[in-house]
């Protein structure tokens, strides 16, 4: 089936295979959107505090396209898409969607969000990119790249498993605000509805990624460009779209430092939930072309960087120039993979 997509998607027209593209995408975002929406329903009709699904359901359920997308890629035999997408989407939580938050409105700052999870965030996009190096060799990863290798994706799934579990006891202790509100299923619904509404949220989110996967793959080929720069940029973005909703919405609302929240959960979940579970799940691991080593690592540790020194600088407010830096970072990340496509081959 994936190679007769993949067959379809090269031989039609190149406005046909953008709106395939697009459409998928829209359909990932709006599938994940109700795929958390009515499973926050079903827990707090379970009793399940709002702390522990903020925590937990809703954490997840905004990475859950980025996770379905990059695992189904790496059994498919596209690791590198599988990587590209959660590298990629580190690079657009961070620049762009938290720095279209700081413009519609700067948001204010948790501190303890930001010192407790902050950090963490930080560790894990270094953690990430030193378990692709080639320890054995570490100055060839310029010429032949690297690899996640499976074992490192189960240990990124422990620490994973950590992780939800620290933040949980946090939330617990903390009794702190979540952005359940930010993902309202429909509560009038009977709770067989509800579960059938789940089902079919998880079925457009898993059936748009199997799509979209060899799409890509064809993009890529027609565009000359190195499908991970695809999935690092385009794709990325797509499957960022419940971290950009979240994000405006929360600052319409004024609820500034929930964006930013999310924004750090879902950083170091791309990097704990989604590369570690798509690693995990092959013999081979996910490989990392040099394309990495020379762009998309080197941007995403540079973004994150940048937000760590503006946290510190700003003080208790994320003004509108910093977010102008964050895009700007962005979109010299973008532009280059594009550019410097020929110097991957």
């Amino acid at each position: 089936m994936e190679e007769q997509l993949l067959h379809w998607f090269t031989g039609v027209h190149g406005v046909l295979l953008a709106v395939c593209i697009a459409v998928g995408i829209a359909i990932l975002g709006k599938g994940a959107d109700v795929l958390v929406g009515e499973a926050v329903v079903l827990s707090e009709r379970f009793g399940i505090p709002k702390v522990v699904i903020g925590a937990t359901i809703v954490s997840l359920g905004t990475t859950a396209p980025e996770a379905v997308f990059s695992v189904l890629a790496a059994l498919q035999g596209n690791p590198t898409i599988a990587l590209g997408n959660a590298v990629g989407s580190v690079i657009a939580d961070t620049g762009l969607i938290l720095g279209i938050a700081c413009l519609i409105k700067p948001p204010t700052l948790d501190r303890q969000i930001v010192n407790r999870q902050g950090w963490i965030q930080y560790a894990a996009g270094w953690l990430l990119v030193l378990a692709c190096v080639t320890w054995s060799s570490p100055l060839a990863v310029f010429r032949d790249g690297g690899r996640l290798s499976q074992w490192m994706g189960a240990i990124f799934l422990l620490l994973l498993a950590w992780y939800i579990g620290w933040t949980i006891y946090s939330a617990m202790k903390g009794r702190g605000s979540t952005p359940v509100e930010e993902f309202e299923g429909n509560r009038n619904l009977s709770t067989s509805l509800v579960f059938v509404k789940l089902v079919l949220g998880l079925g457009a989110v898993v059936g748009s990624s199997y799509v979209l996967i060899p799409a890509v793959e064809a993009a890529s080929t027609r565009m000359g460009v190195p499908e991970e720069v695809v999935a690092a940029t385009i794709v990325a973005f797509g499957t960022s779209l419940p971290e950009l909703v979240t994000a405006v919405t929360s600052s319409l609302r004024g609820h500034g430092d929930l964006a930013v929240g999310n924004v750090i959960g879902a950083d170091i979940l791309n990097v704990l939930f989604v590369s570690g579970a798509a690693a995990a799940v092959t013999a081979e691991g996910l490989e990392a072309s040099k394309v990495f080593f020379f762009v998309f690592f080197p941007s995403m540790l540079v973004i994150l960087t940048v937000f760590r020194v503006g946290i510190f600088f700003c003080g208790d407010r994320l003004g509108r120039g910093f977010g102008l830096v964050l895009i700007f970072v962005y979109l010299v990340a973008t532009v280059v993979g594009f550019v410097l496509k020929d110097a991957y081959k």
